[in-house]
């Protein structure tokens, strides 16, 4: 019974050891302290460092916009829709297919535009042999003369005319003016190159429905019947080659 009560004490004492040391105070780990509040910036240079940040914050949100904006990318993508919706199959290629390709198409076309925007803009502000507005001019002029060589003059004259501008030469015309004109150009092109890949496609569908009407057969979809002879059709004439080929072309590329 002595033996019993003696282990009980000495497994009290060890469990009391045990948790004292756990329950020890740790050493104090200093925190870093944040101030937050409002001062006056009276200091020109403080507020020019705001304002380029506020402006680079602006830039990386809108990047998605001047993307489609500014480059080939809006009438790739859209001839791409243009297409799947001719050949009449669903949500194949999927979306994010058609995307990624329109991204890869504009990298290419848009390759010698950004390329001396590199040269000219981008690697002489990192080595500081221009200042950041230099930079921004130097970058703006290769993307206005790509929109320019893309832009119909009527659509230009339109924004020009709206914006009680004169145009002096094209180095004169501003760039709010050039965005939307060349928007509405290549939403034009578009629209004229996906009617030209319409055309063999409701070809083949009204031969089909025909077929499937002096057969007598008015139930049936004449777009299910249609679809593997399109897919066969685009195919054999080797549509991506020629569609891709054609969009690249339409740049002058």
């Amino acid at each position: 019974m002595n033996n019993k009560r003696n282990s009980l004490i000495l497994i009290l004492v060890a469990l009391v050891i045990f948790v004292g040391g756990m329950v020890l105070p740790a050493e104090a780990i200093p925190l870093p302290s944040i101030q937050l509040g409002m001062e006056d910036m009276d200091d020109p240079g403080k507020v020019s460092s705001a304002l380029q940040i506020l402006f680079m914050l602006t830039i990386l949100t809108l990047a998605p916009s001047i993307l489609i904006m500014t480059t080939s990318f809006a009438r790739i993508i859209i001839v791409l829709s243009f297409l799947r919706q001719a050949m009449g199959t669903q949500q194949t290629p999927p979306t994010q297919i058609l995307i990624g390709l329109g991204l890869f198409l504009t990298l290419f076309v848009m390759g010698p535009t950004w390329g001396e925007i590199n040269k000219n803009a981008l690697q002489p502000y990192l080595n500081e042999e221009i200042s950041q507005m230099d930079a921004l001019k130097q970058a703006e002029a290769p993307i206005k003369r790509f929109m320019l060589k893309q832009t119909r003059e009527k659509d230009l004259s339109l924004f020009v005319n709206m914006a009680d501008g004169q145009r002096q030469s094209d180095e004169s015309v501003e760039i709010q003016s050039l965005i939307p004109a060349f928007i509405i150009s290549e939403l034009k092109t578009a629209f004229q190159i996906g009617f030209l890949i319409y055309i063999p496609f409701l070809i083949l569908d009204m031969v089909v429905a025909s077929i499937l009407l002096s057969m007598g057969m008015m139930m049936l979809p004449p777009v299910l019947i249609s679809l593997p002879f399109k897919l066969m059709l685009f195919v054999m004439v080797d549509g991506w080659y020629l569609t891709v080929g054609s969009l690249i072309r339409s740049f002058g590329g």
